[in-house]
């Protein structure tokens, strides 16, 4: 089985432009292929996630992936699967989070001796002359065309700006540059931006004569229809310090059962036929499921001693095996001789946000500390009991401790 193939099977490829000729490009390991990047936050995401696993899949079969930061698209925006205007970030936000991608797309991507390439858009995009852009682009596309693509028809009701309107432009041209500067053929992204993508294709096709491919992975949903990666108090990030290992793994541990035996496919590099092993599994062996694909996701994330640590912990905490010495634990220090109130713990250690949302969880029933739930919204943890650690549980599945220092 080739790897064209293979991504078929996994349910990973939405949409190809000339279906024959990616087949053989991919699994010749003929493809020079980019995947890009907006730098809108200071760490990825498990929206990146897939993507990087794809490129990794790509780069084992022989191919050159090209890792595109959008130093220069991130100053504009992607108005792609959004009903806002996103927020402008400054050029020194961009490039700060850029250089905190860099270090996380290395867990993924071999850099090493050319074996791809990690680069900027903003080296040619931030330069452009406007009016150059206009002659030598903007004379390619045509308005009509542009306001058909589904980016732009889910916007237009609520006002689209003529800022996000450029975005499918560059994009363009980031295809069309590369594939006269460093040889790329063919483009990866989500089928939500397949719109952009064939703009590459085609200005590529009118400037060039010559032919360039377009490939979009189907992006990944939970059984609601959701995107993954989505939890109550944000993204799942791929930085530790964002989103720890510990939780991480808690949040692939728990998502619905409908929706692992996809994820097992798609994100990990476990082999069909094992998978297809899995799927013959009586119900009764779901959390085992769970917990392979908990671990799997969270080694590839974090590597094998992270992913060790956060199965050890979660097991202490929902089969009484192992310890809880890597639960997620904050350490606090100058606690008062009475101790600290349960909400100031709380706020310390990241669990609320404020003392409000912590009061109605209580009174909801939603907070339990050392497995006994919380009533009273005035509960100060004593001194004593935070020298041993005191547990806390949100919801039915954030668990922190708290010790003292």
């Amino acid at each position: 089985m080739g790897i064209y193939e293979e991504l078929k099977e996994r349910g990973l490829l939405a949409q190809v432009t000339d279906e024959n000729e990616i087949r053989d490009l991919i699994n010749n390991g003929k493809a020079t292929f980019y995947i890009g990047f907006d730098p809108t936050a200071d760490s990825l995401h498990v929206g990146h996630f897939m993507t990087l696993v794809l490129m990794k899949r790509l780069q084992q079969a022989g191919n050159k992936p090209i890792a595109l930061l959008g130093g220069g698209t991130g100053m504009i925006g992607d108005p792609s699967g959004r009903s806002d205007l996103r927020k402008v970030l400054t050029i020194q936000d961009i490039d700060h989070n850029i250089e905190c991608f860099k270090k996380q797309m290395s867990r993924f991507i071999d850099f090493s001796n050319g074996k791809a390439m990690l680069i900027n858009n903003a080296d040619w995009l931030r330069g452009l002359n406007y009016i150059e852009l206009l002659r030598d682009v903007g004379a390619c596309f045509s308005v009509n065309h542009m306001l058909a693509a589904e980016c732009y028809k889910q916007r237009m009701e609520r006002g689209l700006s003529f800022l996000e309107f450029n975005y499918m432009i560059m994009q363009a041209y980031d295809f069309y540059y590369l594939h006269e500067h460093y040889h790329c053929n063919m483009q990866f992204g989500g089928d939500d931006q397949w719109s952009n993508m064939l703009a590459g294709t085609e200005l590529i096709r009118k400037k060039t004569g010559k032919d360039a491919y377009a490939m979009t992975i189907t992006l990944l949903l939970n059984s609601e229809g959701k995107k993954m990666g989505k939890t109550a108090s944000g993204a799942v990030w791929l930085d530790p310090n964002k989103t720890s290992p510990f939780d991480f793994y808690q949040y692939w541990r728990n998502i619905e059962d409908a929706d692992v035996m996809k994820c097992l496919k798609m994100l990990t590099f476990i082999p069909l036929e094992t998978i297809k092993e899995m799927e013959s599994w009586p119900n009764e062996r779901i959390n085992e499921k769970k917990m392979i694909l908990a671990h799997e996701l969270t080694e590839l994330v974090h590597g094998k001693e992270e992913a060790d640590k956060a199965e050890a912990a979660a097991k202490a905490l929902f089969s009484g095996q192992g310890d809880d010495s890597n639960m997620p634990t904050t350490e606090l220090e100058n606690v008062s001789s009475e101790g600290i109130a349960l909400l100031d713990a709380m706020v310390i250690a990241k669990l609320i946000t404020s003392k409000g949302e912590g009061r109605r969880l209580i009174e909801q029933g939603g907070v339990s500390v050392n497995n006994e739930k919380v009533n009273d919204v005035y509960l100060v943890l004593t001194k004593e009991s935070l020298k041993e650690g005191v547990k806390i549980k949100k919801g039915k599945k954030i668990f922190h401790k708290i010790i003292l220092k």
